[in-house]
This record gives C-alpha cells, structure tokens and sequence, in this order.
C-alpha cells in the first residue's frame, strides 16, 4: 500500500535460453518505471538451469531426422517445475493463438502469466501437451526465438495495469481500445511547421467538438487503413456516417 493506495503486483515469468535479452529491455523505460513502482514482477528464468549436463545442454536432435535442433523436455521441464510459475504458462510459436489488444486485456485483469520462450526447429511436443496450456503468436512470420515476442507481449499487458501509464485515460484512446478503432491524428507545439497547420478545431477550446472531430478522423482513418476493423464492428452505425460527413 502506498499513500493509502493499494497496489496490485502483476507476476510474468518468462522461460528462455537468453534472460539477459528480457531483463536488458525490460529495465528501460515503461516496463521499468512499472517495477520500480512494485507494479510489475518481471522473472527471467534461464532454462539451461534446468539442465543436467555439465554442458547445460536444452537441445537435441529430432527423431526421424530433420535440420536443426529441438528444445528438449527435461531441462524445460526442470525449470518450470523448480519456479512454479504464475498460470497460464503460454509457449510463444508461429502456430499459436493470434495476440491482438483483446487478449491484451484479458491478460490485464489477471494476477499474472507465464511466457516459454521457443527456440531452434522447435519445442518438443510433450512441453506443449503436457507443461503449456497454451500457445500465442505475434504475427504470420518467424523469428529465431520467442524474446522479441514475448517482450511485445509483456509490454502490451504491462500499460494496461492501473497506474503504470500516469495517465490511465491513455490506454483507453489508443488504437485497438474500446470501440476498436486506430487513434486519431495527433499534434503539438508549433501550431505551424514547414506549412503545415494544426486543424483550427484543435485549438479552438470547445472540447465536445474537439471529441467529435478525433471520433470522425479515428473512423476515417481506420476506414483507410484498416476496413477490416469497421467491418468487424458490423460497419458504420448512422451517427458515425453522419459525423463522417460533417467533418469531410
């Protein structure tokens, strides 16, 4: 409890061969601020710890042949079983469930989660069976490791804890927010630069129509770029048309 303020402490763990990459990123910046605060417990677990050679061995061959290596069960199971992480223990893997800002917020609202970080030609399907209770991509490529991904995951949670952006409204503006639209333009000092002015209705100081005007320029702009989303919110209701036409 801080100033009579009860603070809530989101637990991630995330399993993988290079924790140095996770703790690295995660000392800057927002995810940074949010630990020093006591509002985010991030773990690096280095799954070498759970191997049983003096090499610290994680990878073998596959069975049936094949190129590359395969992260092996022991030493991943090891590690999970020695930390007993936060649930759910999700493996990052280009055949996962797609992250999007929903899942994001699911996440949000937990007491926290767990990442395994793949890596090589894969992980062995028993860790996926028996040890993970889920999987999540990032996107429709592939990486050389699940680090990056996890992190993009981790930050996406992280702002939306209460209290981790200074301003809680932040989140709820931004693009893939509430009502499933990309963000409206933004600007700042100087009004004018290099022939390019501010729209004057920013500046203006009636705020219902400064609301108006970034709800028809979050539509336009989401129409542009991504028709997808509107078409996902069963298209334009009348008013949204309306407004559309009033600001052009």
């Amino acid at each position: 409890m801080s100033g009579g303020r009860i603070i809530r402490t989101m637990r991630i763990d995330v399993f993988t061969i290079f924790p140095r990459l996770i703790t690295g990123f995660a000392a800057e910046s927002l995810l940074g601020r949010a630990q020093r605060n006591e509002l985010l417990a991030l773990n690096a677990h280095d799954l070498r710890d759970g191997a049983q050679d003096r090499h610290r061995t994680v990878d073998d061959s596959p069975f049936g042949g094949g190129p590359g290596m395969v992260l092996a069960p022991e030493p991943v199971f090891n590690a999970v079983e020695r930390v007993q992480p936060r649930r759910p223990l999700l493996l990052l893997s280009p055949g996962g469930r797609r992250f999007d800002q929903r899942m994001a917020e699911g996440l949000a609202v937990t007491s926290g989660f767990s990442l395994l970080c793949g890596r090589y030609e894969g992980v062995d399907q028993r860790v996926i069976d028996e040890l993970c209770d889920g999987e999540v991509s990032i996107g429709d490529f592939v990486v050389a490791g699940g680090e990056v991904a996890a992190l993009v995951i981790v930050e996406a949670v992280t702002r939306l804890i209460p209290g981790v952006m200074g301003n809680d409204q932040s989140a709820g503006s931004e693009s893939f927010a509430a009502d499933g639209l990309l963000e409206y333009p933004q600007y700042t000092r100087p009004a004018e630069f290099q022939g390019g002015n501010v729209p004057e209705i920013l500046l203006g100081g009636d705020h219902a129509q400064i609301a108006a005007w970034r709800h028809a320029r979050a539509l336009a702009r989401t129409l542009k770029h991504r028709p997808d989303l509107i078409e996902a919110r069963g298209g334009l209701t009348s008013d949204e048309q309306k407004l559309l036409e009033r600001f052009g």
